[in-house]
């Protein structure tokens, strides 16, 4: 499934936020953008980070290998394997702080190229 696809069928709310990941991440490194049905998975060899679609936000999900603390991470932070994933609420782009950006780029560092 392609972008346009995916999106032809999404919240309003879901684009703004999946574009505003995407500016930021540009900068970082290059990413392998993958739509499936329940979301979009962010990869480099695999996936660091996924953007799910709620009713009034979408859940931007990644994993660190230490727990932190950010006031749009609003589910318990989950350790598996050593890594703690995280599930951040992003209703717009503007809650995509220097904070949580700072988060997204560390777990793409962290992921394997």
């Amino acid at each position: 499934m392609g972008l346009e696809e995916y999106f032809a069928t999404g919240p309003p709310h879901e684009r703004p936020v999946f574009e505003a990941v995407m500016a930021h991440l540009r900068h970082v490194g290059p990413v392998h953008v993958e739509p499936v049905s329940v979301g979009i998975f962010l990869k480099r060899s695999r996936t660091f980070a996924e953007l799910r679609p709620m009713t009034k936000w979408v859940a931007l999900s990644f994993s660190l290998p230490r727990p932190v603390h950010h006031k749009l991470v609003k589910r318990k932070v989950v350790n598996y394997n050593g890594h703690y994933y995280h599930v951040a609420n992003v209703a717009v782009p503007a809650d995509l702080d220097e904070d949580l950006l700072s988060l997204l780029t560390e777990a793409y560092l962290g992921s394997p190229e």
